[in-house]
């Protein structure tokens, strides 16, 4: 089998905390394209106009190994481009990242809610890794697992890329302990403690996962901790990692996570994505609490907790 050479680094610097988009130019068997410009106004042309690719090539915006392109270049399959993406303007997510652990191999923080934990779709400045890359001065930093937007709590950076694939392992081997908090209403006829398994799929596209027959891919326990009138806070303890598990499982036994906008409760509004600014005061009820593993480094057993506090169970009402 060939192998693909390597991947020389990218000419171009981070901006605002975001790598450069990288292309790798595709085999052209029937030489539909003469240039590398030809090339790129086909790519984009549909997403952002070819009035704007060929504004970007009259800027030196796109960049080869070996300097700024042109676009008169002769295509050459297997060569690499790169550039910088125009940046929507994003609202800030007006909550502050808490720094929990740091040392010469991991950062541990505390992710706010609404802030997503890497760039996706409408997210890409306004996200966890983006600030973090900014703010600690750490432009190689890379997650090792994803925490959901909505979800406040503990999330996982790496500060070398080759330590990266160690971390993530401990994720993808379900070698790290995981336990979150929630509030939602009480229900005394639901038994708990209880192991929910189900099998749950989240098509592309689609805003809301939802579980179905079939082989079990979820599994999740979920217990009852204390209780204040009509309001329950609850331990999630999460076996697998599914696409909104946890708010899956409790939706399921009809204790829907508070403020959850997609898997919603009686008399709340029907599930769906998000529209219009965020109501930033009625945060999704859910809290990554604690992450615990063994450093598949230098072997320490480590465990952190976050130090924030869900708004509808206050501290002073832990038990």
């Amino acid at each position: 089998m060939r192998r693909r050479s390597a991947v020389p680094p990218a000419p171009l610097p981070q901006r605002d905390g975001i790598d450069p988009v990288r292309v790798r130019l595709p085999a052209d068997a029937e030489g539909a394209w003469g240039t590398v410009g030809a090339h790129l106004v086909d790519r984009f042309a549909g997403a952002i106009g070819a009035g704007r690719v060929a504004e970007m090539l009259a800027a030196g915006r796109f960049v080869g190994a070996d300097g700024v392109l042109s676009g008169d270049e002769p295509y050459v399959a297997g060569r690499h481009v790169w550039f910088h993406r125009d940046f929507v303007p994003e609202p800030r997510v007006p909550f502050e990242l808490g720094i929990v652990h740091r040392d010469e191999r991991i950062v541990v923080v505390d992710k706010p809610h609404f802030l997503a934990t890497t760039p996706r779709g409408r997210h890409v400045t306004e996200t966890a890794l983006a600030r973090l890359r900014r703010e600690l001065g750490v432009p190689a930093l890379q997650p090792a697992h994803r925490l959901d937007r909505l979800t406040a709590g503990l999330a996982l950076f790496v500060v070398r890329p080759g330590d990266r694939g160690a971390y993530q392992g401990l994720f993808a081997a379900r070698r790290v302990r995981k336990e979150y908090e929630a509030v939602a209403r009480y229900d005394g006829a639901v038994a708990l403690p209880v192991t929910v398994r189900s099998r749950i799929v989240k098509e592309r596209g689609v805003p809301a996962a939802r579980e179905v027959p079939g082989e079990v891919n979820a599994e999740s326990r979920i217990e009852l901790v204390g209780r204040r009138g009509g309001l329950a806070r609850y331990r999630l303890r999460p076996v697998t990692g599914r696409t909104h598990q946890l708010r899956v499982h409790m939706h399921g036994l009809g204790l829907p996570i508070l403020n959850d906008p997609l898997y919603p409760g009686p008399g709340d509004a029907a599930g769906g994505a998000a529209v219009g600014p965020e109501d930033f005061g009625s945060p999704l009820q859910l809290l990554a609490r604690v992450l615990e593993f063994t450093d598949p480094v230098d072997g320490r057993a480590l465990r952190f907790e976050s130090r924030l506090r869900l708004a509808a169970w206050p501290a002073d009402a832990m038990a």
